[in-house]
């Protein structure tokens, strides 16, 4: 069977020990380590299948490395993982408005060939995070995603390996219950290979962040707070409370102290935009404020998301709305010290409404909040504070979000509650058709039916 996988898939293979092993399993968040049984690096559909054939055939689990900043499992040697790196093909068709993409591709490499025509997708905030990962668990964009929703919502059509080895293209019309379950549900279904989706005719919005001192994060917060209170769809923003570590790379402006980010992207005129966040600006004297009119194509520099891989621990919380125990708690915890960055993103708009072809994401979450420790190398965790910011504000059995799952969440409780009853019972009735032994469990699992 190790013969046939070799003779038949045209990437590389790569067994613990080999060089480029460590290199092909490699994650960002460094707390993961991978050490599968065997990698597949996936240059096209056919490796997919053969690598499903294989471990189908071994009784083994199927993993894909996920790529960008999103937290994952360490999988084990009883794994055959897939990496879908090589398949990096772009198709944008202008005409339709839409983008087919492969299972490698990330969101710079979809910005800027739909940039060319004058077309924007719902991207996330960092151009090197994959399409597929990032669509799967919704997709919350950084800058149209309150005026256009999930990018799950705009999916087309998924081309998806299943259990039993087969290539499918499913759509909302021939097979409506997958397609559901696909776009929400995460990995546990197959491995996709591609996406369609569309795309919108936006060439420029009004965005940017304005950055503040840390001694300024009180009265920043409070007038986020009221700027999402009454916020026209149009626009999506976040706040971050960044405690950068004191080491020579990091500027001085900010090195060893707290900074308040408030980020915001208008898609409207930009004298609408320029009303809408003035309260920010009077808040408290910004450090800097590159709050502008930019080209689509430039929304990377909304987030400025890191780029090196590192090592932390990250929690999720859920909240209906911001209170003022909500404020006193990020104010305190995140000017601690020990708590490297908490990021709160305003939801609703049209991540509250059902779109046009349903699919598994909950629609009913106010706000999300991120927060992240990070654990320099050689040092150990001494006190979780992220984890005790969103125990302090959320309770047992809360809600949670396919697209904000931590480790700490992979157990069959906390899948659980990042869907509403009637959608988990639908994943678990599409599992037990798709995936009824349960191959694809190294993730965020949705058991089958027994």
């Amino acid at each position: 069977m190790l013969h046939d996988l070799l003779s038949t898939v045209r990437g590389p293979v790569f067994f613990p020990g080999d060089a480029g092993f460590a290199e092909e399993a490699a994650v960002f968040n460094t707390t993961v380590a991978h050490e599968p049984r065997v990698i597949v690096g996936a240059t096209e559909a056919a490796d997919v299948q053969a690598a499903v054939d294989f471990a189908r055939e071994q009784g083994r689990s199927v993993a894909v490395l996920n790529t960008g900043h999103g937290p994952s499992r360490s999988v084990t040697d009883e794994a055959v993982m897939i990496t879908t790196r090589r398949m990096a093909g772009v198709r944008v068709d202008a005409e339709r408005r839409t983008a087919t993409v492969e299972a490698g591709v990330t969101w710079g490499q979809v910005v800027e060939e739909a940039a060319k025509v004058g077309l924007a997708p719902l991207a996330g905030s960092a151009p090197q995070v994959g399409v597929v990962g990032y669509t799967l668990g919704g997709g919350v964009g950084v800058a149209l995603g309150r005026a256009y929703g999930y990018a799950a919502d705009h999916v087309l059509s998924v081309d998806l390996v299943t259990a039993d080895g087969v290539l499918r293209h499913v759509t909302p019309d021939d097979d409506p219950e997958l397609f559901f379950a696909l776009l929400g549900g995460k990995g546990n279904f197959g491995v996709v290979t591609a996406l369609e989706f569309g795309l919108f005719p936006v060439n420029e919005l009004y965005g940017g962040f304005l950055q503040f001192a840390g001694e300024h994060a009180r009265a920043v917060l409070e007038a986020y707070r009221s700027l999402t209170a009454g916020a026209p769809d149009e626009l999506t923003s976040s706040i971050v409370f960044l405690h950068a570590p004191d080491l020579p790379f990091v500027p001085e402006l900010i090195r060893g102290k707290l900074s308040v980010f408030v980020r915001v992207a208008y898609h409207g005129p930009a004298s609408d935009g320029e009303a809408l966040i003035a309260p920010l600006r009077a808040a408290a004297p910004a450090l800097a404020d590159t709050v502008t009119t930019m080209p689509y194509a430039r929304i990377a520099t909304i987030a400025n998301d890191p780029t090196d891989p590192g090592t932390s621990v990250e929690h999720f919380a859920m909240l209906d709305e911001l209170t003022p125990s909500t404020v006193d708690a990020i104010v305190e915890l995140a000017a601690g010290g020990r708590l490297t960055l908490v990021n709160l993103t305003q939801l609703g708009g049209a991540f509250a409404r059902t779109p046009e072809r349903p699919n598994a994401v909950r629609r009913d979450i106010a706000f999300a909040l991120f927060a992240l420790t990070v654990v320099p190398p050689g040092e150990t965790l001494q006190r979780d504070v992220a984890e005790e910011l969103t125990d302090r504000l959320t309770r047992q059995g809360s809600p949670k979000h396919p697209g904000y799952l931590s480790p700490a969440d992979a157990t069959v409780q906390g899948v659980r509650q990042a869907y509403d009853e009637e959608t988990y019972e639908r994943l678990r009735a599409a599992k037990t058709v798709w995936d009824p032994e349960n191959m694809f469990r190294a993730n965020f699992n949705i058991p089958p039916r027994t």
